[in-house]
């Protein structure tokens, strides 16, 4: 533990005590340790300490057990009343005072570390790290609601926040079954009214804990029956400067909340908001980079007969900056389809901005003339008349760009130093897939004044070509080649070579994390013409209901085996509950249907966090979660978008 004062209070040390207790007329101790002038010691004043260091004290001081701790390099001396009548009358001038000065024997340390106060302290130690990478505000619940049920085996605990007119919670409750696949979804937040009666807005809008030893604290707000059954329930306020909220913990039992479960829970509930205060700054900042970021990138994809077509973009582990990464797919004259993926070097709006003003380019560029040579020259002038302008030498923008002759798959490329793009080929007569980088001819990154050569290649039935980022394959202390070789291995080993499904592989095709944003573009020559449909699901708890009939229905019309149709009924049903859940906004069911595989995706147009509208206690559980379409389906992955998000999956149709 670290303080943040004058000192360091990171040495605490549990110090043996012996049978005594204080005389009546001593002074109390917690006083007195309040009252101590600890700015005049290199600990500095106490309001500074570190939370989880306060924590420690406060336990200490309303223990009924004789307790002392000593702080900092020089061991303050802290202890409570039960263990005043130990030190005789050199109580109470031994609070505050280096342990040696105290007493000339030598201080023999131990540490209780089976103890239940230290286990807690321990996990409250725990609580301090997971806090500290949580960015988001679903992040921070999932730490609290696991801290709590962990650390005070608790039958219920619920965390709430103001959510401007509202206030939004999420629960989590004794014997639910979260696995981890679930886990990543964010939380179903469901809406709390200001003037509902619920202790959580209480204390929240009075900034004062409750608490409750036995009785039926939830009765008039109980939400279902394992509520009303909460006989003991403790409530603390989440109170910072951007942040109103609280946080409860209830038993089914009486519970007496001894002054040691109060200390520990309100230095918990102080951690708790500071963290939520953190992911409120950073889902402000973050949400406005990502809309500029994702506003900048095409809404749709084009719909051709015989090529499929996915992208997909994802942040950097810094996802509070727009970056230069971006992709485009569009039509051009006499059917052919333009594709491009790009990288402006940098990850801030100046980067953001030069994207947005290179892809607007190359597409006006490329519907006047689509020649790769044509559209890399303009850009170049672009590229160099924007340093120029700006008076810096230094954008560096790549691109690869190709166009797509739809009659025979033939695709013309054009690399301005960009990485070249995984050609991904069908195995013949049913033999293993194989996957290569394009051999492009080299050409200079654009604003240097190069020239650039194009190559060939073509699609046959079965084959895709993907697009990437160099942060698909760049990690820090390896080498670029590695990477490359990573990527062909999976795309070589997909199980098919849908795009939306190689889209998702690329991302995690090479181990480590990236600093960088990574954008990729799939397109793939079908072997026959897909069969598709779409419905529209209202944010109904019938919503699930309708898509299991539309799709039963439509699945059997088109003849699909019927072990596909169960798994992709479950699957589906799933998602549909989860996007009206956690959205609140209609969803929208795809199903597309190859020769050799059914592609369902589940879209909705709410946001990330966003609270649930629908009533969650009359629609099926999540739990079972994403562990369901895990085993069922081949494949699966979810898509972030400018409105909403998409989560998919994919399954094979075995050979008939």
């Amino acid at each position: 533990m670290t303080g943040s004062g004058g000192g360091d209070p990171s040495t605490i040390t549990t110090l043996p005590t012996q049978a005594g207790v204080a005389a009546q007329d001593d002074p109390d101790c917690a006083r007195l340790v309040h009252e101590f002038p600890w700015e005049t010691t290199p600990l500095g004043p106490m309001a500074q300490w570190d939370p989880q260091v306060r924590a420690a004290v406060e336990v200490v001081l309303t223990a009924t057990v004789p307790m002392a701790l000593t702080l900092g390099d020089d061991f303050r001396l802290i202890y409570n009343d039960a263990h005043a009548g130990a030190l005789g009358d050199r109580h109470p001038g031994a609070i505050g005072r280096p342990a040696a000065e105290v007493s000339a024997e030598p201080w023999q340390v131990t540490a209780a570390e089976t103890t239940r106060v230290t286990r807690r302290l321990e996990s409250l130690s725990e609580l301090t790290a997971q806090l500290a990478g949580a960015l988001t505000l679903d992040e921070v619940a999932r730490v609290v609601l696991a801290f709590a049920m962990a650390s005070f085996d608790v039958d219920h605990c619920v965390f709430a926040v103001d959510d401007g007119l509202a206030w939004r919670s999420v629960r989590r409750i004794r014997g639910e079954m979260v696995d981890e696949a679930d886990e990543r979804l964010p939380p179903l937040w469901k809406r709390v009214s200001p003037d509902s009666g619920s202790p959580l807005v209480a204390a929240a809008q009075s900034g004062r804990s409750a608490f409750t030893a036995d009785g039926a604290p939830l009765r008039e707000v109980a939400a279902d029956r394992h509520e009303q059954r909460i006989r003991s329930l403790a409530v603390l306020p989440l109170r910072t400067q951007l942040v109103r909220g609280a946080l409860s913990l209830g038993y089914r039992n009486a519970h007496a909340w001894p002054p040691q479960d109060r200390a520990l829970l309100t230095a918990a509930a102080e951690l708790v908001a500071q963290a939520a205060e953190r992911a409120r700054r950073f889902e402000a900042q973050h949400g406005t980079a990502q809309l500029l970021q994702r506003s900048m990138l095409p809404e749709h994809l084009p719909e051709l007969d015989r090529f499929r077509i996915a992208a997909r973009y994802d942040v950097g582990v810094d996802g509070n900056a727009a970056g230069g990464d971006f992709y485009d797919a569009f039509e051009l004259g006499g059917g052919r389809l333009a594709m491009v993926l790009g990288d402006v070097a940098g990850h801030d709006v100046r980067a953001a901005a030069v994207m947005g003003q290179v892809r607007a380019a190359l597409r006006a560029l490329a519907l006047t003339d689509p020649a790769p040579q044509t559209v890399l020259a303009g850009l170049d002038r672009l590229i160099g008349s924007l340093g120029a302008e700006s008076r810096n030498e230094e954008i560096f923008v790549t691109v690869v760009y190709g166009v797509l002759d739809p009659v025979d798959g033939t695709i013309t490329l054009a690399s301005a130093g960009h990485p070249p793009p995984v050609l991904r080929r069908a195995g013949a007569d049913g033999g293993p897939a194989t996957a290569e980088l394009v051999a492009l001819p080299p050409g200079a990154p654009l604003g240097l004044g190069g020239r650039w050569n194009v190559g060939k290649v073509r699609l046959e039935p079965g084959d895709t070509i993907l697009m990437f980022s160099d942060g698909v394959v760049e990690r820090r202390h390896q080498s670029l080649g590695v990477g490359l070789d990573a990527l062909v291995d999976v795309v070589a080993t997909a199980p098919s070579g849908d795009p939306r499904n190689l889209c998702a592989l690329a991302n995690a095709a090479v181990p480590g994390i990236t600093d960088d944003d990574v954008a990729v573009l799939a397109v793939e020559h079908a072997v026959a013409l897909s069969r598709a449909a779409t419905m529209q699901v209202p944010a109904e708890p019938t919503g699930p209901s309708r898509v299991r009939h539309w799709m039963t229905s439509r699945l059997r019309e088109w003849s699909v085996p019927e072990q596909v149709i169960g798994a992709a009924i479950l699957c589906t049903s799933e998602l549909t509950t989860n996007a009206l859940l956690h959205a609140g906004t209609p969803a929208q069911v795809h199903i597309d249907l190859s020769a050799e595989r059914l592609l369902v995706s589940v879209a909705d147009t709410g946001t990330r966090g966003s609270v649930a509208r629908a009533q969650t206690d009359t629609m099926s559980s999540r739990g079972r979660g994403l562990g369901l379409i895990e085993e069922l389906s081949d494949a699966w992955g979810t898509d972030p978008s400018v409105r909403g998000a998409t989560v998919w999956f994919e399954i094979l149709i075995p050979p008939r």
